[in-house]
């Protein structure tokens, strides 16, 4: 009770206003002196180290110490915990800090939401998003490009004019209501080709620049694509094209653009108005998509105007994102998730585009021109935050500053709203660009660990959920609300439900609202069973909570039926896998055996990374066996026996993946 007396009366010090608040709240609070007490007893001795550290470093007071110090205490006692944090923070939020080494401190203001929320335009179509955005920010850049060693920008107001040009020479060449495909690198003459065809021309169909040349022209034949716009690095490849697609007539490379917008630019001169009176149906087919292919053969999903509008609107406004905001993009602009959110919905928000040159470039690209947003895949953001780890770990002083202040940095935030971690941490947000407020994380599930391991070094992560079906997005985590493990509540104006769950509330994950495909080109046996009543079943299996978030446990057809019913989802024992320093990818298979009964087995690629940290580089064979067994029996004991991993393999190669990097499961 001592200590508890000397905190109390420090902080009853702090002003008298402060005093007389807390006295009326402490009696009015029925669980308070229990949970006091029980704080005191337990935690006392790790709460004043964490201060001791947080003082060292110049960050906090002695005064904002026992502040922090005496609501920690009192945490457990909700009600009176909750009415205290409003009352101190509207009397503290400006107070100037002086810390023990002297001089006036840094004021860390409570974080407002990330981002500004800006005024969101109506839009009927993509062609009309664009001259609404040109007009408002015409001399503004949309895009941020390298080019010889050195960026330049391009405004608004320059690319609504190249797409005009772009789109008029198109038109007078003969290719209106054609269908148009777009392979290459993601650059800035990409998405003028996008814009270009869908603004106006025809049908857009993005390609995969990493197929091989059959699947290339598999696609080409099925879309019916009368002309193909492709980069100079794909020439070899395209150039064999026109003897094997009955429809192509043309291929245009992406290095003669600037000539064609010229030409353009003077039909317009002339008097042409083929493109910019050209009418747009918002809900006709305009984006032709192929998927991935991971399981069957590639669908082509159609999206209309409205779809992806749909999506743009409601990404913007719920993640804040605007014209105060830049992107360095990463992922293939051919996936609807970078299309949507990594290219169409910065530049609908009036924001800034710069491209990684390649993957091995972006950490230097990241740094030339420090974006503010980043769409990432879990692969990506796992290997960053094992990069970090590492890093950190070959440093006692640092392993040890990084395991202290993590749980501080969280606590000031969760309390007090007082973000510290840029300073604690700033080795960690320089090595992203110096500017990331937010990394968006999409296409497959990512580590609730490695989430909040960035949450707690002041790097704000959200996840989203959704299929190439819905444009892509169905659900995402809100800023000022989310749940690492979930895929967050749905979107304003869709419904999303389990449908048919089972005892345990588990069910197919089914969607209905504008985002939603028209349906598989060409394919109506294939649309017919997933589109039901205007209801997309995602073929996701998963649940949702009281809250109304949604959680994905699996794939449909991936899931592992056992003698006895129960239903393994290799997802969730690849998971378990994954989260072992020395596993770096895993695949989990069922073999049924001659009784009946089904046997879990792994197939698992070796972290060598890892391996070299701990020097263990220099296993023999039955060694490394030996290492991986014990990873898995320790894993085992996570799970229910059914779950539990039977057998397993060590792969030498990574598993061949799609190019948001999710495996090729059935390869």
């Amino acid at each position: 009770m001592d200590e508890y007396a000397n905190n109390a009366k420090v902080f009853m010090a702090f002003c008298d206003e402060t005093r007389l608040r807390v006295l009326k709240l402490l009696q009015s609070g029925e669980k308070c002196a229990g949970a006091l007490l029980e704080q005191v007893r337990v935690g006392q001795s790790t709460l004043s180290h964490h201060m001791k550290i947080l003082l060292e470093s110049g960050i906090v007071t002695a005064r904002k110490a026992h502040k922090w110090t005496y609501y920690s205490i009192c945490e457990n006692g909700k009600q009176y915990a909750t009415a205290l944090l409003k009352q101190l923070t509207s009397l503290t939020a400006e107070v100037p800090l002086y810390g023990e080494r002297g001089g006036n401190m840094t004021i860390y203001k409570p974080l407002s939401p990330k981002g500004v929320r800006e005024e969101i335009p109506e839009a009927t179509d993509l062609r009309d998003a664009l001259r609404r955005v040109a007009k408002t920010y015409a001399e503004k850049d949309a895009f941020y490009v390298k080019k010889d060693g050195s960026y330049h920008g391009i405004t608004y107001k320059q690319f609504e004019a190249e797409v005009n040009a772009l789109g008029t020479y198109l038109v007078s060449n003969g290719m209106k209501n054609e269908k148009i495909a777009v392979i290459g690198e993601n650059s800035y003459e990409w998405c003028l080709t996008y814009m270009s065809v869908v603004c106006g021309v025809g049908v857009i169909v993005p390609l995969d620049k990493e197929l091989p040349e059959n699947e290339i022209i598999n696609l080409l034949t099925r879309s019916k694509a009368s002309a193909i716009v492709y980069s100079k690095k794909l020439e070899p490849v395209v150039n064999k094209l026109l003897d094997s697609c009955p429809d192509l007539k043309r291929l245009i490379c992406m290095d003669t653009l600037k000539t064609l917008v010229s030409e353009g630019t003077q039909l317009i001169e002339n008097g042409d108005a083929s493109f910019l009176d050209a009418v747009i149906d918002p809900n006709a087919l305009g984006i032709l998509v192929f998927t991935s292919g991971t399981t069957d053969l590639a669908k082509g999903v159609m999206l209309s105007h409205s779809n992806i509008i749909f999506d743009i609107r409601h990404v913007l406004e719920l993640l804040y994102l605007g014209s105060e905001d830049s992107v360095l993009s990463i992922l293939p602009l051919h996936h609807t998730y970078e299309c949507t959110c990594g290219f169409l919905t910065i530049i609908f928000g009036g924001g800034r585009i710069s491209f990684a040159e390649s993957m091995k470039s972006i950490a230097k690209n990241l740094q030339e021109v420090n974006p503010t947003v980043l769409f990432a895949v879990p692969l990506i953001l796992e290997n960053l935050y094992k990069k970090i780890i590492r890093t950190v770990e070959k440093s006692i002083a640092k392993k040890y500053l990084l395991k202290t202040a993590m749980p501080v940095s969280n606590f000031l935030r969760k309390a007090f709203e007082l973000d510290v971690s840029k300073k604690i941490f700033k080795d960690v947000h320089k090595s992203i660009g110096g500017n990331v407020r937010l990394i968006v994380s999409g296409a497959a599930a990512l580590n609730p660990d490695v989430a909040k391991g960035f949450e707690a070094m002041g790097v704000t992560i959200r996840q989203g959920y959704g299929l190439t079906e819905a444009s892509p997005i169905i659900s995402v985590n809100r800023l000022d609300k989310y749940n690492h493990a979930s895929i967050g509540p749905a979107l304003p104006g869709m419904e999303v439900e389990i449908h048919d769950p089972d005892a345990n509330g588990i069910g197919e994950l089914r969607a209905r609202g504008g985002n939603i495909m028209l349906g598989y080109y060409e394919n109506d046996e294939a649309t017919n069973k997933v589109l039901k009543d205007g209801w997309l079943y995602t073929g996701d299996i998963g649940y949702k909570d009281e809250d109304d978030y949604f959680y994905i446990t699996g794939r449909q057809k991936n899931v592992i039926v056992t003698k006895n019913g129960k239903n393994i989802f290799p997802e969730e024992v690849e998971a378990y896998l994954n989260n072992s320093p020395y596993i770096l990818e895993s695949l989990i298979k069922g073999v049924e055996l001659e009784n009946g009964e089904t046997k879990v087995c792994a197939e698992v690629v070796v972290d060598q990374e890892e391996l070299e940290e701990k020097g263990k580089t220099s296993l023999s064979g039955s060694e490394l066996h030996d290492l991986i067994d014990k990873e898995i029996k320790s894993i085992n004991k996570q799970m229910p026996l059914y779950k539990r991993i039977a057998e397993f393999t060590i792969r030498e190669e990574a598993f061949e993946k799609t190019t948001t990097k999710k495996i090729k499961r059935h390869k």
